[in-house]
């Protein structure tokens, strides 16, 4: 077994302990460009020629393709005239993403995806931002586009922002495979997944085995580990955006998220307002554990529900006894009907719009599981 590591610390998460100001500054230049990104994304998914105006250098160029011109200079200010003649506030079916960001000095090279459902395109936007009297400003743009099954709905993965075991040094975290089979099926099906953890930021890893293709897929995919590195806090997350949450599991799982009020408010809203699923898989059944509905019954109760259970854990090993509460125990303690399969084998439960899993093999089962339940949802509208 080729297993690169156990837990995975970005080196970013490690060097704000080691150097204070220079990670200060870099993030405050990363809130602006992601704010001059966004004003760029408004700007053209809903014609507003201002936001697309502060986003560019006013000598700003993009180096585009059409037909006859395979190297198609547009100056950024006939670009942004655009979107002038169309209505202002409009949706344009255009929805963009920050990919990745890349900072040196008073330099950025920024990676946007733009995708647009209708036309059944994706759009790779690369792009040039360079400092200019204080502020960041886009120099250049160029793009690609491929043909693409991304319908625009989302996913929210929801994570531990926790390293270690409690208050311990033995370390904790979030479970690759859960990550990487899970999310695979959601991609392929066409949806968006964004990561939330209740810090915001890296996160750490564990049990990542290369000589799994999944996981060698994914460890070296940019755009995927750049998710992990930068989760979006809840803050960041809009509720009705979202189609399902997924709470992953891994050993930190059971720290930092079952108690979380913000994380809870966002799950229960999605479920509630806006009719969506409810997910969890092995330790990260965790934190559904204590989720309330309106009325003030536990999401939990009465309902089929799958976690790892306790009957499968060491109950005598130090790890175990840094864990915050017994999760069969909680789970049973608040009307669960808790339901266990083989050992080691997936295993997969579906209550209405609550779905969960007992461990990692039962992930993909567990997507896929969400993906049918919203697709009939959809039909059903």
């Amino acid at each position: 077994m080729r297993t690169i590591l156990i837990i995975l610390l970005f080196t970013t998460l490690v060097s704000k302990f080691t150097f204070a100001a220079p990670p200060t500054i870099a993030s405050n230049d990363r809130q602006q460009i992601e704010q001059t990104l966004n004003d760029y994304i408004q700007g053209t998914s809903y014609s507003t020629p201002k936001q697309i105006d502060r986003a560019f250098a006013p000598q700003a160029n993009l180096y585009l393709t059409r037909k006859d011109t395979p190297h198609w200079i547009v100056p950024a200010t006939t670009y942004r005239n655009w979107f002038e003649s169309k209505e202002l506030g409009k949706f344009t079916g255009r929805i963009g993403e920050i990919i990745s960001i890349d900072i040196e000095g008073d330099v950025a090279a920024a990676k946007v995806e733009v995708i647009m459902p209708q036309r059944k395109a994706r759009f790779a936007d690369l792009m040039l931002l360079k400092k200019l009297d204080g502020q960041w400003k886009i120099i250049s743009k160029t793009a690609s586009s491929k043909a693409s099954n991304q319908h625009g709905k989302r996913i929210l993965f929801i994570v531990s922002s926790h390293d270690f075991h409690g208050d311990s040094k033995m370390r904790a975290g979030t479970s690759f495979s859960e990550l990487v089979n899970a999310y695979d099926e959601f991609k392929n099906a066409g949806y968006t997944v964004d990561f939330m953890s209740p810090d915001g930021g890296p996160i750490s890893l564990a049990y990542i085995d290369t000589s799994k293709p999944i996981h060698k897929k994914y460890v070296y995919d940019e755009q995927f580990m750049n998710a992990l590195e930068y989760t979006k806090p809840p803050s960041e997350i809009t509720a009705k955006n979202y189609r399902a949450v997924h709470y992953v599991g891994g050993s930190n799982a059971m720290y930092g998220v079952h108690d979380n009020a913000e994380i809870a408010k966002i799950t229960m809203e999605i479920y509630e307002k806006h009719n969506g699923i409810v997910s969890s898989v092995c330790h990260g059944t965790a934190g559904i554990a204590d989720l309330k509905t309106q009325d003030g019954k536990y999401l939990v109760s009465g309902k089929k529900i799958s976690g790892y259970p306790t009957a499968f854990e060491n109950t005598k090993a130090k790890y175990y006894k840094n864990f915050p509460f017994d999760m069969t125990h909680r789970l049973k303690q608040h009307g669960a009907n808790f339901k266990v399969g083989a050992q080691g084998k997936p295993f997969m439960v579906k209550d209405g719009r609550v779905i969960t899993g007992q461990n990692f093999a039962s992930s993909s089962l567990v997507a896929k599981e969400i993906i049918a339940t919203l697709a009939q949802l959809d039909s059903n509208n």
